[in-house]
């Protein structure tokens, strides 16, 4: 269970932060056997008590006990499904941030990363500007032409990989304890969450993988208006270090800069909006993680997104569904609605149709004929996944994330027009993608595909049949004159026998022995 007495330690001191700060007294203790409940009960004796208690415990320990944890409730905020609509909410406000670390260790780091001193890659580098627990972003100015042009230098947290390492095994500790000694929250596989996180961890841990997604985002959106992305400085760029196009704006949550920029600010609400439903419907690629201090506004009123380590990928199967789905409810259309989940496959064929459409009414219905400021597209799709549930519809983890990022995005642009439409907004994003894909340009390329597809096919038929034939005559072959073994096969099997004979020779003297044993005491 644990690999050493310092990890004992380290889960040791997790738990105690948990006890102090609260954490087990939201716990249901009857899903726990006998023994574990005592324990429970004797750890809430220690929790902290009167004023200074706090409403969000497990966001108080996770930002008590480090960055790890946070990155780990940060996470945890965008799997409802595991840990609860509430907690997830409660987890939503833990903010990531850590004092910067030294600037000599910044430049250490990017000289290494780099191959060659700060100097010859940077005219100037500059003190940290922002900090987190995996890197922080340093102002800088490389050479263009006779001039300087600015730019923005991510640089990795030294040792935060080592660390994260360390932190991670903790992590699969706790994991393995719930599952040993909670069976319900067995079906919540706590083990094959913490893997989903270690693999996140690790992209965002790797720069070169932002720095493409960066790339990725900015060529699928270079036509888009009012949107764009930072570029990418890839002869400055590594494993450890990225280097980006310095974005001179106004951060999309200070309400007040905007407006005296002269920025429409319901006019940006509306495009985030746009923006983020185009991104997944049409590019199947999103931005995950699209909180105010990710977003800012340029001088000429576009929206700027920047820190793409998180992102969310969507395949052609869920790009229609979620673009169906928003224009059935666009349409007060549930039978169609309901239709495209059982076609998705994501509700089992032994349910009603008819049901389902019925619930789905009951989710809509109440979204029509009401103020925009009372409609909430996020809480819809809340809602719809929480009905979904009694269909025993399956989990997607990435319509999940597609949701969180929803509520986020929907948060952000709310603040900007408290008024904001969503269905109003959102209309002609799906009606343009509905058209475009669905609509007669759109068949005519699912039947392109489709024949091109058949092609391959038929273009394998001839090997196929020479590798069929092969078969045949091997099967024949081996059937008439047995199945033929290299002489290390034979020699490795005759040992292995060997082996087996004599162990199984000195069972039977164990036994035999044994038996005459309890004959003389009989």
């Amino acid at each position: 269970m644990f690999a050493n007495l310092a990890q004992l330690g380290r889960v040791v001191r997790t738990g105690y932060v948990f006890a102090r700060e609260g954490v087990f007294g939201a716990v249901d203790l009857d899903a726990f056997p006998a023994p574990v409940r005592g324990t429970l009960r004797a750890l809430r004796l220690i929790e902290r008590r009167g004023p200074s208690r706090n409403t969000a415990p497990l966001s108080a320990a996770l930002a008590r006990l480090g960055p790890s944890y946070v990155k780990l409730g940060q996470f945890l905020a965008t799997r409802p499904d595991v840990v609860g609509t509430k907690i997830a909410a409660d987890l939503e406000n833990l903010q990531d941030r850590v004092p910067p670390f030294p600037q000599a260790d910044a430049e250490e780091m990017v000289a290494a990363a780099l191959g060659k001193p700060v100097a010859e890659s940077f005219v100037e580098f500059g003190p940290a500007v922002a900090a987190a627990s995996i890197a922080q972003v340093h102002k800088a100015k490389v050479a263009a032409g006779p001039a300087a042009r600015d730019a923005a230098v991510k640089v990795l947290r030294p040792g935060v990989i080592r660390k994260f390492r360390r932190d991670l095994a903790n992590f699969y500790s706790i994991a393995r304890l719930i599952e040993r000694f909670n069976p319900p929250a067995r079906r919540l596989r706590p083990v094959a969450v913490v893997d989903t996180l270690a693999r996140s961890v690790a992209l965002e841990m790797d720069l070169r993988l932002e720095a493409a997604a960066l790339s990725e985002m900015g060529e699928n959106t270079k036509d888009d208006p009012g949107f764009r992305v930072p570029s990418v400085d890839w002869a400055r760029t590594a494993k450890d270090v990225l280097t980006l196009e310095w974005v001179e704006g106004v951060k999309l949550s200070d309400h007040a800069a905007l407006r005296a920029a002269g920025h429409d600010l319901p006019a940006l609400g509306r495009l985030l909006i746009q923006s983020f439903l185009r991104h997944a419907m049409r590019d199947g690629f999103f931005h995950a993680d699209m909180h105010p201090g990710n977003l800012f506004v340029d001088a000429a009123g576009n929206i700027v997104a920047v820190d793409l380590g998180i992102t969310g990928r969507l395949g052609p199967k869920e790009r229609r569904f979620l673009a169906e789905m928003l224009y059935g409810f666009i349409e007060r259309d549930y039978l169609r609605v309901a239709q495209v989940h059982f076609d998705a496959g994501y509700v089992p064929p032994d349910q009603s149709v008819a049901e389902f459409a019925r619930a789905l009414r009951s989710v809509g219905e109440p979204t029509h004929g009401r103020l925009a400021q009372d409609v909430s597209m996020a809480r819809l799709l809340t809602q719809l996944f929480e009905i979904t549930e009694i269909f025993h519809m399956e989990t997607r983890p990435e319509l999940i994330m597609l949701q969180k990022t929803m509520v986020v995005v929907e948060g952000v642009a709310r603040s900007l027009d408290p008024r904001l439409d969503m269905w109003t907004a959102a209309e002609p994003v799906v009606r343009e993608w509905i058209t475009r894909y669905l609509g007669p340009v759109g068949k005519i390329e699912d039947v392109a595909d489709g024949a091109l597809r058949l092609g391959r096919a038929l273009a394998d038929v001839p090997d196929l049949m020479a590798r069929t034939q092969y078969l045949a005559r091997s099967l024949e072959e081996m059937t008439v004159r047995g199945f033929p073994l290299a002489p290390e096969s034979v020699r490795d099997i005759g040992r292995a026998e060997a082996r087996r004979a004599r162990w199984g020779h000195l069972a039977l003297w164990v036994i035999a022995g044994l038996l005459a044993l309890f004959i003389v005491l009989g």
